[in-house]
Order: C-alpha cells, then structure tokens, then sequence
C-alpha cells in the first residue's frame, strides 16, 4: 500500500463535471494498492496517519495531529502510484487487480469514518480531476 498524503487548506474531487468530494482543513489522501496488501495494512497505514503530528501549534510548530485541528480526509484511489517507469511507458503490474483494489479501498475508507473522521471519497475507477490547495507545501509519501 502506497500513500501520498497532502497536508491541504481545501481539496475536491470532480467526475465528469460534478464535484463528488470536498474538503476543508485536512489531508488529501491519494491511495495505491498493491497486490500483496490486506486489511491489516489498511488499519495500520489509517492508524498511522491519525497520530501523525504535522499540523502547526500556536508556536508554529508541527505538533498537531488531524484530530486535534478537527480536520477532514479526501481520500482517492491512485493505481498509479504503482507504475514501473524503467521503461517509457509505465507498467502496473504491481497495482493490485481492480476487484481487490476496490474492496480494500473501500475498507480504509470505512476504517477512517470508523476512527471518527469525516471522509471525503473520489469514485473508485473513474478519471477524476483533483483540485488543492496544498499547506505548506507539506507532502508525505507513506507504505
């Protein structure tokens, strides 16, 4: 499971013109899965992000966690985070199959409500436009 997690002021997700997910304060979530992931991944990768300290305090300085700002999650599936670019069209065949992909997305989108997080969803396989307002920038690659 790969992650890229946006620390953002505001993030929203169009498909085939409407906007399908939006966001304030919070983290836009972009969500790779692999073939080999399970949903202990899921939970541990949700977890981790929940206590991640990366939101200023009232020194400016990175000490928050998203619930202690009170901040929502976007979270949208990317399969291209998987590419093999050592040729110059890049390859997936490390990205889980769709079916897999689909239900453990989704699982990580339930286990995040579950933590008491307001999340924001994409639509699982459709092209998506992604508009943000990056914070910062403060951008995190997690697996």
């Amino acid at each position: 499971m790969k992650i890229v997690l946006q620390r953002v002021n505001s993030a929203s997700v169009t498909v085939g013109g409407e906007v399908v997910g939006s966001i304030g304060k919070g983290y836009l979530i972009l969500l790779g899965i692999g073939g080999e992931d399970t949903e202990e991944d899921c939970r541990r990768l949700a977890d981790k992000i929940m206590k991640l300290r990366i939101f200023p305090d009232e020194n400016d300085k990175t000490n928050l966690s998203i619930n202690d700002v009170d901040g929502k999650l976007l979270i949208v599936s990317q399969f291209t985070l998987y590419a093999d670019c050592r040729k110059n069209r890049p390859g997936f065949s490390h990205a889980a199959p769709p079916d897999m992909a689909k239900r453990l997305y989704e699982y990580f989108v339930d286990y995040c409500r579950s933590l008491g997080k307001e999340v924001q969803t994409g639509i699982f396989g459709e092209y998506m436009k992604v508009a943000l307002e990056n914070d910062g920038p403060f951008t995190l690659e997690l697996e």
